[in-house]
């Protein structure tokens, strides 16, 4: 496909040559006699200036190249005596292709909040915060797959519409084909599932783990990228009702080898970013230190690039939860009451303070905590030789807390079992699962990753419905 990107323009800087570029109108000032278009098509941060000397364009072209119209514009790129550009584009033909009435137009060139363009989300990206947001996500999603494909991962595509519920925290979107205004209904009263589309009850997924250990068990080393779906009403910068999540699965892992590959996976993204999307971060972290430039400093984010090199090149710490509990118990801002959500002793469920603490403040590294209490999580997470706690682990970063959470799971048939039961799963609805350890089970780990919250760390954004496109949140489902 032959196509003059704006970024490719820019970056041979073929000054002489004769090109068309096609793209959005960022803004237009100038005087009388000449008019300097800043054209954008969404291919890079930086605008192509395009130079438009009025006596070669009547009033009808130019009064119709307005911010947010779509133009055509041809004629010869030529060295730049302007400041912020080593190349322009001197016009000899300029083509209306879409216009954009200005008193009608909702992004004009000027300030607009984060809020506003959340309401106009089918324009935000043609701005240039959000397609800096969307070119980064891009860059991540390809580096994921190259990561896993490098490694000898195959991709696994698990159900979106499911009858388990990975979690067992039934906070689930109910799929179903039945008459809302007349549902069947069983002699005791309940409604008649058998009637509907699958014969069942069943729901949007809420993860792909499960599905995906049954493919490890066979292929040794799978990872799904996929949409998930919880039914939260959480209406937080963190929670978002739909998402997508990345969850690799290895045969014969354990939690020390799950740990590795947690570690690596992330570093190698980070450093995807910083080798592939420099202009674009160093654009955010501009604009996220303009933002919070009236903050006090202690509360001012580190700055992006720094934040992200950060976690590059630190070797991770690896604590057990234990560890952690006694190190925040012991703490001057819990001895001085400042955390929101007390430590008062082993059992703790930590909160994002608490992780912040140990990385921001403790450790000054990213943070893996093990071995959690097997009250606070999953059924299939492997129980540990003290019988108290489970094989688990969170990777932990600076500012956002939890990036990803994993464990190595329970292969133990009777263990899993007898932890199913305590857990109130149902195990007749499990077989399938059970199976896996009945034959030919063995140790295996996995881990999964939130892609917004790693868009939301990469970019510096501070409210998750910023880095994904469509957000789905509670009273809100928008296109």
């Amino acid at each position: 496909m032959k196509k003059n990107q704006i970024i490719d323009i820019l970056e041979s800087g073929q000054v002489g040559a004769e090109i068309t570029v096609k793209g959005w109108v960022r803004t237009r000032r100038g005087s009388k006699n000449v008019s300097f278009i800043a054209l954008n098509d969404g291919s890079t941060i930086n605008n192509l200036q395009v130079v438009a000397d009025a006596e070669n364009f009547g009033e009808e072209i130019l009064k119709h190249i307005n911010t947010g119209a779509a133009i055509a514009a041809t004629g010869k790129l030529v060295e730049s005596t302007g400041s912020g550009q080593s190349v322009e584009l001197q016009a000899g033909k300029i083509e209306i292709i879409g216009k954009a009435d200005p008193d009608k137009y909702p992004i004009q060139p000027k300030r607009h909040s984060l809020e506003f363009l959340r309401e106009v989300a089918h324009l935000r990206p043609r701005t240039a915060t959000y397609s800096a947001i969307f070119r980064i996500r891009h860059k991540l999603i390809f580096a994921i797959h190259n990561f896993f494909n490098e490694r000898g991962f195959y991709n696994i595509h698990t159900p979106i519409v499911t009858s388990s519920d990975a979690e067992g925290a039934g906070e689930m979107f109910r799929v179903t084909t039945l008459p809302m205004n007349d549902l069947p209904k069983t002699e005791e009263g309940q409604i008649d599932y058998s009637e509907d589309f699958f014969g069942k009850s069943t729901n949007l997924t809420v993860s792909g783990q499960l599905e995906g250990e049954l493919f490890a068990m066979a292929m040794s080393r799978i990872y799904t990228f996929g949409p998930t779906f919880r039914a939260e009403n959480s209406n937080t910068s963190r929670h978002l009702a739909e998402f997508w999540m990345i969850e690799p699965e290895v045969a014969f892992f354990d939690l020390n080898d799950n740990m590795d590959l947690a570690e690596e996976f992330l570093q190698y993204l980070i450093r995807y970013a910083l080798d592939n999307c420099m202009d674009d971060l160093q654009f955010l972290s501009k604009r996220l230190q303009e933002e919070e430039k009236n903050k006090p400093a202690d509360q001012r984010s580190m700055e992006l690039i720094e934040k992200l090199r950060f976690v590059a090149d630190n070797e991770f710490v690896r604590l057990t939860y234990t560890e952690a509990i006694d190190i925040l118990k012991n703490s001057k801002q819990n001895k001085k009451g400042k955390f929101q959500y007390p430590i008062k002793g082993f059992g703790t469920d930590l909160q994002s303070e608490h992780e912040r603490y140990l990385v921001e403040k403790k450790f000054q590294k990213p943070l893996i905590l093990t071995d959690y209490p097997k009250e606070i999580k999953a059924f299939y997470m492997r129980m540990n030789d003290d019988n108290k706690t489970v094989a688990a682990m969170d990777v932990l970063f600076p500012q956002i807390g939890e990036i990803i959470g994993g464990s190595q799971r329970e292969e133990r048939l009777d263990v899993l079992e007898s932890r199913m039961e305590e857990m109130n799963i149902p195990a007749d609805e499990m077989q399938w699962y059970l199976d896996t350890r009945r034959f030919g089970g063995c140790q295996h780990a996995g881990f999964g990753l939130g892609f917004e919250r790693l868009v939301l760390f990469v970019t510096g954004m501070g409210n998750i419905r910023d880095v994904i496109p469509f957000p789905r949140t509670p009273k809100n489902c928008e296109f």
